[in-house]
């Protein structure tokens, strides 16, 4: 769904600039952002294959299929290329299936092919440098609002706090059901890479095959993620692997395996059209009805199915943040008592309170939940919700002051990571930020609503001294202005005459 820019290294930068140049030539041909984006894609994948020894991409549809063919014929067995490796299993389906050729002038299409894709040798660089200038076109194509693209990119700046707060580890399993472009994964494994002290080669083939497993709903995205994962050195172009991202809807099934880690911005809109019963014999059980009896409430709201659904894939022990917009955490009904499950049920410890204006979708207010999945049922006692509210004071936008890895540096220092039980002895009540405050969760279940929108009055940080000053000025302009007034009043007025004795009152 919906960053901040990616750092990215020199070379990176060079080559993103040098395919958005190329994007720019084919918007003559009608083509559009994602269009362009999603063209190079099928393009990439082929000429990855090529420069393998041993690439999945049969001889008749490979990168070398395209040579000694004029203009014409390369156009129309490019269309050809597409049409066939999408009726393939494994990642070949993921990249192509329902492919479809876009580019409509078979000159640009050589010139995409010979001059850019072509004369790179994309095999030698490095993960970084080509994940990162693939993730760059993404960040391009998702700041292209028309598009609406941006759905689909998180802020990167949020995402590499989120998952630093998280701290997946080596040997662990991370999820995300509603990946969008693999932003979670993309940062979940770097994090873990960077962990990894002399791992071994077993540990090694985990993190790339095994350690991070997405879902998404929208096909055409899917291929993005996965593409994206692929060049930044995660899963395999094999016929016969098993890809890291599913293409496929999230909230139909159980997860049929269990997970350490989720972390997700599931996607915002309250309803679909999809209904949702625990009762498998219910009178109408259809295409368009889903049954899940492992939800604790059936309800239409998609944000709320996600978060009972995220619950469902945690192992016991397991950790999770999930983005979720203001109307989760204060609504009544399904809500209430999906809230009132979660806090019986989890241990809800971290509230993150984002101002408007970092996601696509103008005016959305959102939030990050942190919650853990105890080891034992049962296990919940009274605990602790910590509440950091970066609305107050804060103020953000995608383009003029996008949000920076920086703006959460506070939240990070006090959300502790890997030493959560130290909250409050390391952040003493005499110099605890304004913006961070802690709720009992007993009181919270008190409360008939459950509600979780906790919030406070943010007071601006006060310079005694400096206010004192300011003050005593004020004071000293208003003295002299006042006396300015009298002395002009006094030279102004006219002496009134005395009254006339001999007159008497009548």
């Amino acid at each position: 769904m919906t960053k901040g820019l990616p750092l990215l290294s020199n070379p990176a930068n060079n080559l993103v600039r040098k395919l958005w140049q190329y994007c720019n030539v084919l918007r003559d041909d009608g083509l559009s952002y994602p269009d362009y984006v999603e063209q190079l894609t099928y393009l990439l994948f082929l000429k990855l294959s090529a420069e393998q020894e041993r690439g999945p991409v049969p001889d008749e549809y490979s990168w070398r299929s395209f040579g000694g063919r004029t203009s014409e014929s390369l156009h129309r067995h490019y269309s050809r290329v597409l049409s066939a490796l999408g009726q393939k299993d494994g990642t070949l389906g993921i990249i192509f299936r329902n492919a479809k050729n876009k580019i409509k002038d078979p000159a640009k299409l050589r010139l995409l092919i010979e001059d850019l894709i072509g004369q790179t040798e994309w095999s030698r660089l490095s993960p970084d440098v080509k994940g990162d200038a693939y993730e760059g076109l993404l960040e391009k194509n998702a700041r292209d609002t028309k598009s609406g693209a941006g759905q689909y990119f998180t802020p990167r700046a949020l995402i590499d706090a989120i998952v630093t707060c998280i701290d997946p580890r080596p040997g662990e399993v991370v999820c995300d059901p509603a990946c969008g472009t693999g932003g979670f994964l993309l940062a979940a494994h770097s994090h873990v890479r960077d962990q990894a002290i002399n791992p071994s080669a077993a540990q090694r083939r985990h993190l790339a095959t095994k350690a991070l497993r997405g879902v998404e709903l929208v096909e055409e995205v899917a291929r993005l993620a996965t593409m994206n994962l692929l060049l930044h050195g995660i899963g395999t172009a094999a016929a016969d692997d098993d890809p890291p991202v599913r293409c496929a809807d999230s909230l139909k099934a159980p997860l049929p395996y269990k997970v350490n880690v989720v972390l997700t911005n599931p996607p915002f809109g309250v309803k679909g059209s999809i209904k949702y019963t625990q009762n498998q014999h219910s009178r109408r059980v259809d295409e368009l009805t889903v049954v899940r009896e492992d939800f604790w409430v059936p309800t239409a709201n998609k944000q709320l199915n996600f978060l009972q659904h995220i619950v469902t894939m945690l192992k016991p022990g397991g950790r999770a943040a999930v983005v979720l917009p203001d109307n989760v955490l204060f609504e009544g009904g399904a809500a209430a008592v999906i809230r009132r499950r979660l806090l019986e049920t989890c241990d809800v410890h971290t509230l993150l309170r984002l101002p408007p204006g970092l996601f696509y979708a103008q005016g959305v207010k959102a939030n990050v939940l942190f919650f853990d999945l105890p080891l034992r049922r049962g296990a919940i006692g009274p605990s602790t919700l910590w509440v950091y509210d970066l609305r107050e004071g804060n103020r953000f936008s995608l383009k003029t002051k996008p949000l920076q890895r920086s703006d959460l540096e506070e939240f990070v220092r006090c959300y502790r990571p890997g030493d959560r039980g130290a909250r409050v002895a390391a952040i003493p009540e005499d110099s605890r930020s304004r913006h961070w405050r802690p709720f009992g969760t007993s009181g919270i279940l008190d409360s008939e609503p459950c509600a979780l929108d906790l919030q406070w009055r943010v007071e601006p940080p006060r310079d005694v001294a400096g206010t004192a000053a300011r003050l005593e000025e004020i004071s000293r302009l208003i003295s002299s202005d006042l006396q300015r007034a009298l002395l002009h009043v006094a030279r102004t007025t006219p002496i009134s005459p005395p009254p006339d004795q001999s007159t008497s009152a009548s």
